[in-house]
């Protein structure tokens, strides 16, 4: 709402599919709040207009205003957060706010989180029933973890849609998801840095990036199913005709049957009109659906980025978060929307290539398992597996692995990470690999065999007090006996003893009768797994805090290892 835009041509929507009185008495209070903090926003320009983020960011007013404004505006924004949180904290709203606002009466003692009827409340300029339901021509969602962090992102955006020789090709333009809450070095390879900088980057010159969900403007008419045409042009008065004449209850008795989504039923919603439904990934699906139509979206980096959020702190929320996506893209891929289907004839062969990027995560996990587990058995056993290292046929391999991690360093680097963060970011794509990427291959061939339905999880963003004092400190978080873990532990646990068994079978058969050009390529892949793996060692044998590797996961992994070895020892 504070954004550098007319506010009379701005209409927000929060909605929360739990009906908590919580959620609401939050909103409540933010709306009382924000009758002080738009105006002061306004008079001295201040970045960002979040204020929680303004605050933890500044140290003081400066020289924005005086110290008595500043003060004053800071304690009334404390004060409704100590409300807030206190409401949290005892799972209830005070009896006396409840009697200052009609709203709190819809909620009653049988409402639970997944059956409630639709409630519907008008907070901010409710006297005018014309600005209640908008049908302007823009569309912008946000995730309800993010906030804005440039208040120019909204005219930003318009200058795309209203571009004279491009902006009636463009549907909908993408911003980065950009994270405020992670450490320097990235320990989980969360920052999705490369991902932004490169990958998005270059999407954008193929088409158009993908729509990921959050930080997007779309052209309301290609919500609703509308195919590109090259003599499309936009009604930007739309959403001010055909004003409402109803009062302010009549309208908000109407929003309560289109929240309630009957409409819906039997008709096109969510297959060929608005979101795709049945997908744990909606929006790629919803984007993918939209450049088919004939429409390209646009790539919006700012060096200021427009939108903040938060982003996985341990190691089992960034495992649960790509498991989702990696199962949605592979659901994709599977399906009719597969884009080499779905697009052909429709989208540039290389775009739909772009796509597929993300499709074909999950597999990568098959081929990721045979080359951390064969050639490290292999090795114990002194089977070579490649060619010798004299050998010119070793060039493809030796080529392959240096110029994969050059570049891969060099894209790192050159997107803002530290030589320690890429670093960071290789042992993450290890494991996401052999877990997130494994369940999501998994989860949907029980899907394709009937055995499961989709079932969308939200990634968890929250970590106690402990565990977010190890991850300023850089240690990885376990704690838990999550079946990821005994994986990773049988894994690295595996090829450690791979390569101390080949490293002594090595000295004591001897370097020569033994070839060790032969087995020099499993050596060294092997031992990239053990270094890569040394914070799961510590966590399994040295570590003595609760975010360590727990002892039965420990002992499962041993046991997985020791069943692995059989065959290699007999």
């Amino acid at each position: 709402m504070a954004y550098n835009y007319p506010p009379e041509k701005l209409s927000v929507y929060l909605s929360d599919d739990g009906g908590s009185i919580l959620t609401y008495y939050g909103m409540w209070e933010a709306s009382l709040f924000a009758k002080h903090w738009l105006p002061f926003c306004k008079r001295y320009n201040i970045e960002p207009r979040s204020p929680a983020a303004y605050f933890s960011q500044s140290d003081g007013h400066q020289e924005l205003c005086t110290p008595k404004e500043w003060s004053l505006i800071k304690d009334m924004f404390d004060e409704m957060t100590e409300r807030i949180d206190t409401a949290v904290m005892s799972g209830k709203v005070p009896e006396e706010i409840k009697a200052r606002q009609k709203g709190f009466h819809e909620w009653n003692q049988e409402i639970t989180s997944k059956n409630h009827q639709p409630i519907v409340q008008i907070l901010i300029d409710g006297k005018d029933q014309n600005a209640v339901i908008s049908n302007s021509p823009i569309i912008m969602n946000v995730d309800c973890d993010m906030y804005s962090n440039n208040n120019d992102a909204v005219r930003d955006a318009l200058c795309f849609f209203l571009d004279e020789e491009m902006g009636h090709k463009i549907g909908f333009v993408q911003y980065p998801q950009n994270y405020n809450n992670l450490s320097k070095n990235d320990i989980y390879g969360n920052s999705l840095q490369v991902i932004n900088e490169v990958e998005m980057g270059g999407m954008d010159s193929l088409g158009g990036p993908l729509y990921i969900g959050t930080g997007c403007f779309h052209r309301r008419e290609i919500l609703c199913g509308r195919k590109f045409t090259k003599d499309y042009q936009e009604d930007w008065n739309a959403g001010i005709k055909d004003k409402l004449q109803e009062s302010i209850d009549e309208t908000e008795e109407k929003a309560k049957s289109l929240a309630a989504c009957t409409y819906e039923h039997g008709t096109q919603w969510g297959d060929e009109i608005g979101v795709k439904y049945g997908c744990a990934v909606e929006d790629v699906i919803t984007g993918l659906a939209i450049h088919c139509r004939g429409w390209e979206s646009v790539y919006n980096n700012p060096k200021k980025p427009a939108f903040m959020g938060v982003g996985p702190t341990t190691l089992a929320q960034t495992i649960l978060q790509h498991k989702r996506w990696s199962e949605g893209n592979l659901s994709i891929f599977l399906s009719k929307y597969n884009v080499f289907l779905f697009g052909h004839g429709k989208t540039k062969l290389r775009h739909q290539m772009g796509y597929h990027i993300y499709g074909l995560w999950a597999p990568n996990s098959l081929a990721t398992l045979y080359y951390v587990i064969i050639p490290s058995l292999a090795l114990l056993k002194g089977t070579p597996l490649f060619p010798e290292i004299t050998s010119p046929w070793i060039a493809p391999f030796v080529y392959v692995f240096c110029v994969k991690n050059m570049y891969s360093l060099y894209e790192a680097l050159s997107s803002g990470d530290t030589l320690k963060g890429w670093w960071n970011g290789q042992r993450m794509w290890l494991v996401k690999r052999i877990t997130s990427y494994l369940f999501g291959v998994l989860d949907n061939l029980r899907k394709l065999l009937g055995l499961s339905k989709m079932n969308f999880v939200v990634s968890p963003k929250v970590s106690d007090e402990d565990e977010s004092k190890r991850y300023e400190q850089e240690i990885m978080e376990f704690g838990s006996s999550d079946p990821e873990y005994v994986i990773i532990g049988t894994i690295t646990l595996l090829n450690l003893v791979c390569l101390l068994g080949g490293l002594s079978k090595v000295m004591k058969v001897g370097w020569n009768n033994i070839h060790l050009d032969a087995l020099f390529p499993q050596l060294i892949l092997c031992g990239m797994v053990v270094i890569t793996s040394i914070p799961f060692y510590e966590a399994m044998f040295l570590r003595k805090d609760k975010g360590r590797i727990p002892f039965p996961v420990t002992l499962a992994s041993i046991g997985f290892v020791m069943l692995a070895l059989l065959p290699a020892i007999v």
